[in-house]
């Protein structure tokens, strides 16, 4: 029996490799990770993580051939293949502060991988890692060995939260990278074994370690790119009369570019796509390639500049003032369907909303009062953030509540903003949320889930992301 061990039980890490057991009944995965809370979590009926369907998959395989440990140097001593899912979080001091990735789990797991080991082993990027980890990784190995041999991969995760789980059972392609030497080109052939499983043939594709790297990075900011662009052209057509939607409804038909990713918003979050092009900017830089650098470094301006003009839309549309104000806060998610807020748009306006002392009544169907709070006051790097969006401190949490659904949220408020696509809130009874509010009664449409002609008949003043501006909004104009 092929013994596989995943280092890390977060996002990436535990829904693939319950996928994997699944697949595979002849193979025994093994999760581990040093947080115990986690790892007890992952084997109750409460999973630590939110994700459509992952219940079943992990139920299914759980004490059969899935297992979770804290026991890491024991599992990863027995495993033939190692994956790797530690946090590559963004270095927040040192050279490449704000921009390069904090390799310190990695390196701390490559390390414990050498000096446990008694057999040859394959080892398996799985987290987002910058180009040439590989080399680093595979130096610490060898120089630590004690003449055991070890094959490096890279096999980058392309899953979506809240579609993790179809996206594992059905993936457009899974990459492998490896070196171009026999001993490399067996071990990408046993990884790819695995997952033919279940993954057609075709679907897998094999390349050299940089490239595989190279393309997880590229992937992201590609994506990240298609939603800083609709959202540059939100602005103009909010200045202009025009409706995003149409816009991108337009462009979308075009097949050479396609529909997804072209929805307006608030702006992009998670745990990826800036972390990933901050990256790409250091590795560009790194490399003397300024041009390149400043280009990609302008999708997260972009991003900045969503967040920042939705804030200023909000307190210039009340009077220019929301001190003393209560709002209403739908949604704190990155997306629907997951209760991750890694990054998520609604941390950076609820900011900029509290420095002008709003009272903030939050509601997030899967995200927990404990999270939000630790959002909020956490200080993570802070680069080339607008002044609007600097974090606030402890203190200003004295004027943020958290409630259990979208009416208490709305109850008494001068204005509501949503910040998360969730389904519920497109099926809310506006009028009964109408009734119950102070009057101006403003909606902040971060997400465009509602209807604003329909909100309008009912007396509110909406801003919906890129649509047409209601007479108010123009008569109370927003100065960025």
């Amino acid at each position: 029996m092929v013994k596989i061990c995943c280092i890390g039980a977060g996002y990436v890490g535990g829904p693939t490799m319950a996928v994997i057991a699944l697949k595979c009944p002849s193979i025994e995965v093994a999760v581990v990770d040093i947080s115990n809370p986690r790892i007890t979590a992952w084997n109750s009926d409460q999973l630590p993580i939110y994700e459509p369907g992952l219940d079943d998959v992990v139920k299914q395989c759980r004490g059969k051939n899935l297992f979770f440990s804290t026991d890491v140097e024991k599992h990863v001593a027995e495993a033939d293949i190692v994956f790797v899912s530690v946090n590559t979080p963004t270095k927040s001091q040192g050279l490449g502060a704000g921009k390069a990735a904090d390799l310190t789990y990695w390196e701390s797991a490559a390390r414990m991988i050498a000096d446990v080991s008694k057999s040859a082993k394959i080892v398996v990027e799985k987290s987002t890692v910058p180009v040439k980890t590989a080399e680093a990784i595979e130096k610490i190995l060898t120089h630590n060995s004690k003449g055991i041999e070890f094959q490096i991969l890279s096999n980058p995760e392309f899953l979506a939260e809240g579609t993790a789980i179809p996206d594992l059972f059905n993936p457009d392609r899974v990459l492998i990278g490896g070196r171009e030497t026999p001993e490399g080109l067996k071990a990408v052939q046993a990884l790819k074994e695995v997952y033919a499983h279940w993954v057609p043939e075709e679907q897998i594709i094999c390349t050299n370690l940089w490239s595989a790297e190279l393309s997880k990075l590229a992937a992201n900011a590609f994506l990240a790119q298609r939603i800083s662009s609709v959202n540059a052209m939100s602005a103009l057509c909010e200045a202009t009369g025009a409706d995003v939607s149409h816009v991108s409804h337009a462009v979308g038909k075009d097949t050479r570019i396609g529909p997804k990713f072209l929805n307006a918003s608030v702006g992009f979050g998670g745990s990826c796509f800036q972390k990933d092009i901050l990256n790409l900017v250091y590795i560009c830089e790194c490399n003397g390639l300024p041009e390149v650098a400043n280009y990609w470094k302008q999708v997260i301006k972009i991003n900045d500049y969503q967040k920042s003009r939705f804030v200023n839309r909000v307190v210039s549309s009340m009077f220019n003032t929301v001190s003393g104000k209560k709002i209403g806060i739908l949604g704190f998610a990155f997306k629907k369907d997951t209760g991750d807020t890694r990054e998520t748009p609604a941390i950076d306006v609820c900011r900029g909303l509290l420095v002008d002392r709003a009272q903030l009544s939050i509601y997030d169907p899967q995200v927990s009062q404990d999270q939000i709070q630790k959002d909020l006051t956490m200080v993570k790097f802070d680069w080339e953030h607008p002044v609007i969006l600097k974090p606030v401190s402890p203190t200003a949490l004295k004027q943020v509540t958290f409630v259990w659904d979208a009416y208490e949220a709305s109850k008494d408020a001068h204005g509501i903003c949503i910040l998360t696509e969730w389904d519920e809130f497109k099926t809310l009874d506006f009028q009964r949320i109408y009734d119950n509010m102070q009057k101006p009664a403003f909606v902040f449409d971060g997400r465009n889930v509602v209807d604003p002609k329909k909100l309008q008949q009912i007396g509110f003043i909406v801003y919906s992301i890129g649509k047409p501006l209601d007479q108010w909004l123009k008569d109370m104009p927003a100065v960025v």
